[in-house]
């Protein structure tokens, strides 16, 4: 009997598509600017279930391969016992020193498949990211106390400050809703970050991004803000609030009691610092809140908006703002090297500056890969494992400048996103390009990476068509740094998943980071093994002192 493919599969996709249409509907006039595309702010309300599908039997497949060692079992042999050797080393003695300086890395959105993908984007299967090399690991549950998925907002203010709060809302108890400026204002319902506590020990602090400097990540170190978007007094007075009781982030930045420790400050976000009549920036107070910040710290303090500017500090520097963009900074695939600095070259300046200034009591330094984020959110999978890959290099820059017998590493995501590593390709097979071992139902390729919603749904249909037809992904350039993935549901903007996220440590008490543990556990760990804060430390179990 002859089955009728086409008809199958137009049948199936008919059935995603009445499933969407009783989905969540986003407001389309709140989606003109990019952060509220990307992290829409909604009500939630119950969808109905998709019937579950049999799953398909696994097809029967053929690859070639070519010669190599792996046919060998005697390599899969020594290799297995090469990683044994390697945890028997590292795992034989546990580090308990004092955690002098903490250096903890962001990779916004970077979930495990980010990681495996990545790998492949690298080099190969077998490869492997710096910090996946540590020796100790584990998994952080990433919801906010109101959603089963997290956005950059809650998890800033559970990872950096220890407690889960609500989604959207920044460094403030889950007392305080979104929107709620009177709850905002209130300093009950503050909560301060490792960055503070770094600060009351006298350590030297600093934060660097790839995004603006004032976004949800970043902003977790030093804010207090009832809506992540509340960047600059614009926004509060777009959502009828008064920057008077709520002061912006931005304002924040350079006017809280941690902001203005901070010794280093760098990444872009430009415009939320600068009035929008005078310098094309976004503020309608009329301040020029760089000008303010260089009054606040005089001669020694230096502002730099250019990668030469930043190599050419004085060496008598105390402190540094560096603003090298109006936005995000660019994607590393579309960014002019000689103009914008990347992650690592950032993290040189900052670490040569935190030295310098801890004064022997030691640093603590954020550093956020922020663009892998907003890659995946665009379905731009290529850009995204790329600026994982660069992420990476700022991770090993820190290993190469640091010893492990005083500095803890600590490398994270905030959240996962949906795209996917799907099928049974062969080894080596292009990972942003057409699986190469199976074709779809309706005798069409398909990619190797997929997102469960985003932009990418439209992109790849053939809209001209009768019904639904998917695009022939052999006569599309996946070649193109800004192609955008398939999706299977159509979105404006590709949403975060839920999954947990892996946790890399390496340095003092950094067997404290294995186990699946809740996410807001990640500060209590760096906390206790560098005697921060007023809770349970090394220091107060009598293991160390700080003086």
């Amino acid at each position: 009997m002859l089955i009728n493919y086409k008809f199958y599969a137009q049948f199936f996709i008919m059935i995603i598509i009445l499933y969407c249409s009783h989905g969540l509907a986003i407001d389309k006039s709140t989606t003109n600017d990019d952060e509220e595309r990307m992290h829409p702010l909604f009500n939630f309300k119950a969808t109905p279930q998709l019937a579950r599908l049999e799953k398909r039997a696994l097809p029967m497949l053929k690859f070639e391969y070519s010669k190599n060692r792996e046919l060998d079992s005697n390599h899969w042999r020594e290799l297995g016992q090469s990683i044994l050797e390697r945890q028997l080393k590292s795992k034989s003695t546990l580090n308990t020193n004092l955690a002098k300086n903490v250096i903890m890395f962001l990779g916004d959105g970077m979930s495990i498949p980010t990681l495996t993908a990545g790998r492949v984007y690298m080099g190969g299967e077998e490869k492997q990211f710096s910090f996946e090399e540590f020796p100790y690991m584990g998994l952080s549950k990433t919801y906010c106390v109101n959603t089963q998925v997290a956005d950059s907002a809650c998890t800033a203010t559970a990872y950096l400050a220890g407690i889960k709060a609500n989604y959207a809302t920044i460094g403030l108890t889950a007392d305080v809703s979104l929107y709620d400026c009177a709850g905002q204002n209130d300093t009950a319902h503050h909560v301060s970050s490792l960055a503070a506590w770094a600060q009351a020990q006298g350590m030297a602090t600093g934060l660097i991004t790839n995004t603006r400097i004032t976004h949800a990540s970043p902003a977790g170190i030093f804010a207090h803000i009832a809506n992540r978007n509340w960047e600059d007094d614009e926004q509060v007075l777009k959502d009828n609030g008064d920057p008077n009781v709520c002061p912006d982030i931005a304002h924040q930045m350079i006017y809280s009691a941690v902001g203005q420790k901070l010794n280093v400050i760098l990444g872009g976000g430009r415009k939320h610092f600068l009035p929008k009549l005078k310098n094309n920036g976004s503020r309608l107070d009329g301040r020029n809140l760089i000008q303010e910040w260089k009054s606040l710290h005089g001669s020694t303090a230096q502002y730099v908006e250019t990668r030469e500017e930043l190599f050419n500090l004085s060496k008598s520097t105390d402190k540094i703002l560096g603003l090298f963009a109006m936005d995000h900074l660019p994607y590393h695939l579309d960014s002019d090297a000689t103009v914008t600095p990347s992650l690592d070259e950032m993290l040189q300046i900052a670490l040569d500056i935190l030295n310098s200034q801890s004064q022997g009591k030691g640093y603590f330094l954020f550093v956020e890969g922020g663009r892998i984020d907003h890659a995946h959110h665009d379905s731009l999978a290529m850009k995204a494992l790329d600026e994982t890959v660069e992420f990476d290099k700022a991770v090993q820059l820190a290993q190469l400048q640091t010893n492990t017998d005083d500095t803890l590493i600590v490398v994270t995501s905030d959240h996962s996103h949906t795209m996917s590593v799907a099928g049974y390709s062969s080894r080596k097979n292009d990972i942003v390009g057409i699986n190469n071992s199976q074709m779809g139902l309706d005798g069409l390729p398909y990619a190797t990476l997929s997102y469960a919603n985003g932009p990418g749904y439209t992109n790849n249909l053939l809209t001209q068509s009768t019904g639904f037809q998917r695009k022939n992904l052999q006569q599309v350039n996946m070649d193109d740094k800004d192609y955008q993935f398939p999706s299977a549901v159509p979105l404006e903007s590709e949403t975060h998943g839920g999954d947990d996220v892996g946790v890399f440590a390496k340095g003092p008490f950094a067997h404290l980071f294995t186990g699946v543990y809740e996410q807001n556990f990640i500060p209590h760990a760096i906390a206790y093994a560098s005697c921060l804060g007023s809770q349970k430390t090394a220091c107060s179990d009598g293991l160390h002192s700080r003086r």
